[in-house]
């Protein structure tokens, strides 16, 4: 799978050259021209968005590829802290475009868009989410998005996370390769292969698994999340400084995680199970996010997409000091 592409910007001269990295990452994933044409035209205008109407700030777009039930796309990520929009109904009508780009403004993304969500508070910023497939995938039972970046001045990044989709469940795998740079990389990378590799083994033994194959590695922080609707149960393991948290409208759960690192000092591995139900919120993130938030200080967020919902956590509490990832996850359909 390629890798996520990012790219700050604040100036008109930074257009082109985001348009130039969707258009590389839609390539490397096989996208026909048609479709890499659209991704690049819902770029330019969220770059020039980015540049003209930020009053100065600029802010940030992040190229992700994603999979569902083998069927490929990219996800669209633009976070930024400027003025915001105070009439989003008017910036999505067809045609409407204050930045007078080819693409005609917002509405024209949510057209091209197979999955289009948007959140901005004035004065505080804009996040807007856009995925777009190459062949549009079957229905699944959950709804998945997230933000996996290194810290600045890196291109590998320490974190990883994968998912499985099995016949009555989801897993769920976060990695966080001690420190950052290649050696943090390469050992994230190889927690996400023996998790693919062993999809069928429950949490636990997935954990165990991935700590023997990391021996002789610089070790990583893992969890591993088992998402079970048929039974309303969520199975939980964690090795290190990975934090998961299960959240309703009214309620915060910190799920628990055992000290140590996959491929060091493990002197235990346990399964703790938390009750799951169609309003829950599933997010993990490693330690390149403050662990200090609360949904409560974002009315109405918990019912946007997923990947929506990352991007505004990683944009107001991402630690510049470290690589960072948070991956959320919901039932199909649920808070929306």
């Amino acid at each position: 799978m390629a890798l996520t592409k990012h790219l700050y910007v604040k100036y008109d001269g930074d257009v082109g050259e985001a348009r130039r990295l969707a258009s590389a990452l839609c390539r490397d994933l096989d996208f026909d021209e048609l479709r890499i044409g659209q991704a690049a035209l819902m770029v330019t205008e969220l770059a020039t968005n980015l540049a003209r109407h930020t009053h100065g700030v600029g802010g940030e777009l992040v190229f992700s590829p994603v999979q569902q039930a083998g069927e490929t796309g990219i996800d669209l990520l633009s976070l930024d802290q400027g003025p915001g929009i105070d009439n989003i109904s008017l910036c999505l009508r067809d045609g409407h475009s204050t930045a007078g780009t080819l693409g005609k403004g917002l509405g024209r993304i949510q057209q091209l868009s197979s999955v289009f969500d948007i959140s901005s508070i004035p004065g505080q910023g804009t996040v807007l989410f856009s995925r777009l497939w190459k062949k549009l995938p079957p229905p699944s039972a959950f709804t998945v998005g997230g933000v996996c970046l290194p810290v600045n001045g890196e291109q590998a990044c320490g974190d990883a996370w994968a998912m499985k989709q099995g016949p009555d469940s989801m897993l769920f795998m976060l990695a966080d390769g001690l420190g950052h740079g290649p050696d943090a990389a390469a050992a994230s990378e190889l927690a996400v292969t023996t998790f693919k590799n062993n999809t069928s083994c429950n949490p636990e033994n997935l954990v165990q698994l991935i700590h023997s194959a990391l021996h002789g590695t610089r070790g990583a922080a893992v969890a591993v999340a088992e998402v079970s609707p048929q039974e309303r149960l969520v199975r939980y393991v964690g090795v290190g400084n990975i934090s998961g948290l299960m959240l309703t409208q009214e309620t915060t759960k910190h799920l628990v995680s055992l000290h140590g690192t996959a491929g060091g000092d493990v002197r235990k591995t346990q399964t703790f199970t938390y009750p799951w139900s169609d309003e829950t919120l599933l997010v993990l993130h490693s330690d390149g996010l403050a662990t200090h938030w609360s949904l409560k200080n974002y009315p109405g967020l918990a019912f946007k997409h997923p990947a929506l919902i990352a991007g505004v956590l990683f944009r107001n509490h991402q630690r510049l000091r470290d690589d960072s990832t948070v991956v959320v996850i919901k039932t199909s359909g649920s808070m929306s």
